[in-house]
């Protein structure tokens, strides 16, 4: 039943872009139910070696070795992030491009010798966003958060905050503004060359 889910609009900040080569520096998570009404949010910095953060990573999003300092390890924040999760609910992270947010968490949990705690789908901003241009006409220049954002007007200045809560919580705004504008329209005025295949398709097997 849709009431079992719940999602986890979740960010993470990395050290690089290779789960092998660099580490998770902070978590954000948003918890809401399928109708996207909030739960809970939680954020954390997680210890990480500097010799994995590089030096691009650090600028964008604004690492310091002090406030990292004192940050929990990796298993506490697991587990935390696992004690923050409802029992007996499918738990399905969403968030923009959410899959390489996973691909990072399935290997901590797999370092840390933990269970996986969320489900293996996906809900992701991308789709939705791809999903929203089809159904206005609009053309994308990217598929990025940014983007998003700035075409939802939820942005000043046209820029994105690189923290984690931050970004979920972006990501979230962004959820509902798209799910609110997608209205209806025949399918030939969204994808006019799918519509007259199934329509030619049709028109032979009732000849047959």
């Amino acid at each position: 039943m849709a009431s079992e889910f719940v999602f986890a609009f979740l960010d993470c900040e990395f050290g690089g872009l290779d789960p092998e080569l660099h580490d998770i520096t902070e978590i954000g998570i948003i918890l809401t139910d399928y109708r996207l009404v909030e739960l809970g949010e939680r954020q954390w910095r997680v210890k990480a070696r500097p010799e994995r953060i590089s030096e691009e990573a650090a600028q964008i999003f604004g690492y310091d070795e002090k406030l990292w300092a004192s940050a929990p390890p990796l298993r506490q924040v697991l587990q935390e992030v696992v004690d923050m999760l409802p029992e007996n609910r499918v738990v399905v992270p969403a968030g923009q491009n959410v899959r390489m947010d996973v691909m990072f968490l399935e290997l901590g949990f797999k370092s840390c010798k933990m269970p996986y705690p969320f489900d293996y789908h996906v809900i992701d901003l991308a789709t939705l966003f791809y999903a929203w241009s089809l159904v206005t006409g609009e053309q994308l220049a990217a598929l990025s958060l940014r983007q998003a954002a700035t075409a939802a007007g939820l942005l000043e200045g046209g820029s994105v905050a690189h923290r984690a809560l931050e970004d979920a919580r972006l990501t979230l705004n962004c959820f509902r503004h798209y799910i609110g504008r997608l209205v209806p329209r025949d399918l030939c005025d969204v994808v006019p060359l799918a519509s007259s295949t199934t329509a030619a398709q049709a028109g032979s097997s009732t000849k047959s």
